[in-house]
C-alpha cells in the first residue's frame, strides 16, 4: 500500500492536464510524460513545487517550451481546489507552483495518518531482485572494508523493499579455489599446534591469523588426532570443509553484530561440484558463444609470464566488453569467471531477472564482464547492476589506525562496532555516497555535536521525544498518538520555519522513491540530516522567540498544532533511521 506523496499527485495532475490538452487538439496526442517530474525548485524563493513538463514536452510537441508552458500554468493556476494560489513560468519554460498554507497543513495530516506507512511506495510493482552483498571470501573475520559495501547493501535492500520491490538478499561463499585450499593448510597448522606439534617457520603464503588458533583447537576437538601424520591428500578436503563453515560462523556473527540478516548463503563449490558451470559452458558453446582463440598481450603492463597460447573464450565483446574473456585456466580447469557465469546464471534459474551486485572498489575492472556474461547467458532476460564501494581510510583523532586489536594485521568490522557501535557505523558508511572514499573517524563519530551527522540525527529525535514526554506529562487527557494529532486544527502553523519544516516531511516519500529508484542509499542519510537540521532551527528559535516555543502556556490550539507537527518529525526521523538500520534514541546520555 502506497502513502501519500504531494510531488507524485502534482505529477498526475501535471499529466492529466497534458492529456486534456491533447484531447482538445492544443497538443500533440501520445506524447511521452515519463520524463515529467514534480520536485522541489531548486531555489525556495520560487515557489514550492516545480515541474520540468514544458522543457521535456517542447520538441516533441513542435511548441516553443514557454508555449507549452503558458498552456499548462493556465490550468494550474485554476486548481485552487488542490490549494494552488500562485502559477509562475521562469526562464525558458520551468513551472514553479506556490500552495497556500492550507494545503501544507493537510499534508502534514497525511503524514500523520499514514503512520509508520509514510513514504512507503508501490514503484517496485512486486517485482523479484536479488541483492548480494558482503560475499567476503570465507577466510577470516570481515575487515572494516567489507563494512561499507554490508551497510549498503542492507539499506538498499530495505530501501527497495520500501519501494515496492520483492527483495532477496543473498551472500554468495566463495567456497571454491586455491584460497580456501590455504585456508586449509592455515587450519591444518593451528590443529597441528593444538596438539602439542612444534611448526617451525610458518609457510609463505598462508594465513597466520590468531583467530585460527580457536578453529585449529576446534578440529581437535571434534575429531581427535586422526589427521596428524597424514598425507595433505587424506586430510585437506575435510579440514577445508571444516575451515570454511566455522569462518562463515565467525562471518555470520560479525554480520549479526550489525544486524544484517541474508535471506540465502549460496555456495561456490555447490555450483562447480553440481555441474552448473559445464551446463551454462556448455550453452553458451551451443550458441557460438565460446571458441578457441589466442589473445593478445595486455596492453598497458608488462606481464613478465605472458605467452600467447590457445584458450577456451567467451566472446564478451559482443555484449560490450572490451576483450573476450578466458573460461579456463592451463590446466584445463574453470576460471573464477566461468564459476561467476554459472552464479549468475542460477540466480536467473531462481526467477531474479534483476539483479544487484554490492562489490569492493577493486572489482571495477570486472564489471564489464561480468555484465556482458549475464546477458549472454540469460539470453537478455536477466540484468546486473554493480554498485562498487570506495575504500573506508580509518581514523582515530585524525590518525591513520594500522592494526586490530584482535587480528594483528588488519582492522576487523567487529573491532570497530565494538569500539562505536553498530548503529553509527551503519549511519555514517552511508555520509558519503558508495562511489567515494570514506574517512571514518573512530573520535569524530561518537562527539556530540553539530558536525556529527549521526549525533545531530539522533538528537533531533530524542529532542521530539522530549517534547512529547513533557507534553503528556502537562496534559494527560490529550491524545498525542499519530491518529490523535492528524485530526488536530492546524491553522496556527503559520511562520515560515514551521511550514518549511512541514514541506521537508512532504518530501520524504519523494526522496524514498528517488533514492530506491537510482540504488543510492546514502540519500536517506542525507534527508534525515536535513530534516534534523530543520527541526533543530525550529527548535534553537523557540529558545528565543516565544511565538515559536513548542508549549504555548494559555493557547491549546497552538501548542496541539505544535505538538503535531513535532509527532509528525519524530516519526519520519524513526521510519528513517529504522530504514537505515539505525536504533532510534528516546533520550540521549
Amino acid at each position: 500500500m502506497t502513502s501519500p506523496n504531494l510531488f507524485k499527485a502534482f505529477q498526475g495532475v501535471v499529466k492529466s492536464i497534458v492529456e486534456e490538452l491533447a484531447a482538445q487538439s492544443l497538443l500533440p496526442s501520445g506524447l511521452d510524460l515519463t520524463r515529467v517530474v514534480v520536485e522541489p525548485p531548486r531555489d525556495a524563493s520560487h515557489g514550492d513545487l516545480a515541474t520540468n513538463a514544458a522543457m521535456v514536452l517542447g520538441k516533441p510537441a513542435g511548441k516553443p517550451p514557454r508555449v507549452v508552458a503558458e498552456l499548462i500554468a493556465e490550468r494550474l493556476s485554476a486548481r485552487s481546489d488542490l490549494g494552488v494560489v500562485d502559477v509562475r513560468i521562469d526562464g525558458p519554460g520551468f513551472i514553479n507552483i506556490r500552495l497556500e498554507p492550507a494545503a501544507w497543513h493537510a499534508s502534514l495530516a497525511d503524514v500523520l495518518r499514514a503512520g509508520e506507512r509514510f513514504g512507503d511506495s508501490d514503484s517496485g510493482g512486486g517485482r523479484r531482485v536479488n541483492v548480494e552483498y558482503v560475499s567476503a571470501n570465507p577466510t577470516g573475520p570481515l575487515h572494516v572494508g567489507h563494512g561499507r559495501g554490508t551497510v549498503v547493501g542492507d539499506v538498499l535492500a530495505s530501501l527497495l523493499a520500501k519501494a515496492g520491490w520483492s527483495v532477496t538478499k543473498e551472500y554468495y561463499i566463495n567456497d571454491a579455489g586455491a584460497q580456501v585450499d590455504v585456508l586449509g593448510r592455515a587450519v591444518y597448522l593451528r590443529y597441528c599446534q593444538a596438539a602439542g606439534r612444534e611448526i617451525g617457520e610458518w609457510p609463505e603464503g598462508v594465513y597466520p591469523g590468531e583467530y585460527l588458533i580457536p578453529v585449529g583447537q576446534a578440529l581437535l576437538a571434534e575429531r581427535g588426532e586422526v589427521f596428524l601424520d597424514q598425507p595433505e591428500a587424506v586430510w585437506l578436503p575435510e579440514v577445508r570443509l571444516f575451515a570454511v563453515d566455522k569462518m562463515m560462523d565467525l562471518i555470520r556473527a560479525d554480520l549479526a553484530a550489525m544486524g544484517v540478516r541474508h535471506d540465502v548463503f549460496s555456495s561456490e563449490r555447490r555450483l562447480v561440484e553440481d555441474g552448473a558451470v559445464e551446463r551454462v559452458l556448455a550453452d553458451l558453446e551451443s550458441r557460438d558463444l565460446i571458441y578457441t582463440g589466442t589473445l593478445e598481450k595486455p596492453k598497458g603492463r608488462e606481464v613478465e609470464d605472458w605467452e600467447p597460447r590457445p584458450q577456451t573464450l567467451f566472446r564478451a565483446t559482443q555484449f560490450g566488453d572490451d576483450v573476450d574473456r578466458p573460461l579456463k585456466k592451463s590446466d584445463g580447469s574453470g576460471t573464477y569467471f566461468a564459476n561467476d557465469i554459472a552464479y549468475h546464471w542460477d540466480k536467473h534459474r531462481r526467477g531474479f531477472d534483476h539483479q544487484i551486485d554490492i562489490w569492493g572498489a577493486d572489482h571495477g575492472g570486472y564489471v564489464k564482464r561480468m555484465r556482458a556474461a549475464v546477458t549472454a547467458a540469460t539470453g537478455g532476460a536477466a540484468t546486473l547492476e554493480v554498485r562498487l564501494c570506495q575504500l573506508v581510510n580509518l581514523l582515530d583523532g585524525g590518525v591513520p589506525v594500522k592494526m586490530s586489536k584482535r587480528a594483528g594485521r588488519f582492522v576487523t568490522l567487529r573491532d570497530v562496532v565494538d569500539e562505536v557501535g553498530a548503529g553509527v557505523v551503519r549511519f555514517v558508511m552511508l555520509t558519503r555516497k558508495n562511489d567515494a572514499p570514506l574517512d571514518f573517524d573512530l573520535q569524530a563519530v561518537v562527539e556530540q555535536s553539530k558536525d556529527n551527522p549521526v549525533f545531530y540525527v539522533q538528537y533531533a529525535y530524542a529532542r521530539a521525544s522530549s517534547v512529547l514526554r513533557h507534553a503528556a506529562e502537562a496534559r494527560p487527557e490529550w491524545d498525542l498518538s499519530e491518529a490523535g494529532l492528524a485530526a488536530v486544527p492546524l491553522a496556527s502553523l503559520t511562520d515560515e520555519a514551521e511550514l518549511g519544516l512541514i514541506k521537508s516531511l512532504a518530501g520524504w516519500p519523494r526522496i524514498i522513491e528517488a533514492a530506491a529508484d537510482a540504488h543510492e542509499p546514502h540519500r536517506i542519510a542525507f534527508g534525515l540530516s536535513d530534516l534534523a537540521a530543520g527541526f533543530h532551527g525550529v527548535w534553537n528559535r523557540g529558545r528565543d522567540d516565544a511565538a515559536l516555543r513548542f508549549i504555548v502556556e494559555g493557547d491549546d490550539a497552538t501548542t496541539q498544532a505544535r505538538l503535531a507537527l513535532v509527532r509528525a518529525v519524530k516519526l519520519v526521523i524513526g521510519s528513517g533511521l529504522t530504514l537505515l538500520g539505525v536504533e532510534p534514541l528516546e533520550e540521549m546520555r
